[in-house]
């Protein structure tokens, strides 16, 4: 598992259209930790655990919980450790899964998953084994974007091509070409001049889809 892969998959978090953005109280915790950090991955970790403590259903917290367990299990699979690893992927995959369940309808729930179950899939080697993972992110990608269609055009270069690019790839590796090629159509006409216009191109030359967050933390 890439820890670097972990930390720009979560900084493709959208523009959520609410007033309470958990994220912004934890995100850079979660980034300098994720970039060698222990000390304030442990903090976002402990500001999340007392969210829970004060509110078990709070589902924000829950995702970006789920997210510092899946990221803590690398450490056990790269030390050879398969067991811990296992025990702390399988609880942050719950945890974040549990969140989607709590709170269906939140941007700020369903793009971490998403982001962090796609960036994770494309580290398994196995179709079979990544498939489910990409299920699962497609469905937050679709639910993100259902959710802010009303206001896409409203959102930043960042926020509304990381989601447009997800559901393009997620369909893509899911075999479903012809929604991804609506997508990767998306990216083109709105997003002109963009790398994420220029993914689309390269896309529609090498039918290989795109990896990795793109122009993070820079883009407005």
């Amino acid at each position: 598992m890439n820890c670097k892969l972990i930390i720009l998959a979560l900084a493709g978090l959208a523009s959520a259209a609410t007033s309470d953005r958990f994220d912004l109280k934890v995100r850079n915790y979660f980034f300098a930790g994720f970039t060698g950090d222990p000390e304030s991955l442990d903090k976002g970790m402990k500001m999340c655990e007392a969210a829970l403590a004060d509110d078990p259903k709070n589902a924000q917290a829950l995702v970006w919980h789920g997210s510092g367990l899946y990221f803590q299990s690398a450490h056990f699979f790269q030390k050879g450790d398969q067991q811990k690893g296992m025990e702390l992927l399988q609880r942050g995959i719950g945890e974040m899964d549990q969140a989607v369940e709590l709170a269906p309808d939140s941007i700020g729930v369903r793009i971490p998953r998403g982001s962090v179950l796609l960036g994770g899939s494309r580290l398994i080697p196995d179709p079979a084994l990544a498939r489910p993972l990409v299920v699962r992110a497609l469905s937050d990608f679709e639910r993100s974007y259902e959710l802010q269609l009303e206001q896409l055009d409203k959102l930043g270069t960042h926020p509304r091509g990381e989601l447009l690019i997800g559901l393009a790839e997620a369909n893509a590796r899911l075999g479903n070409n012809e929604k991804a090629a609506t997508f990767y159509d998306l990216l083109e006409k709105d997003l002109p001049g963009t790398p994420y216009a220029k993914k689309a191109a390269q896309y529609r030359e090498t039918k290989v889809t795109q990896t990795g967050c793109l122009g993070c933390h820079t883009a407005k």
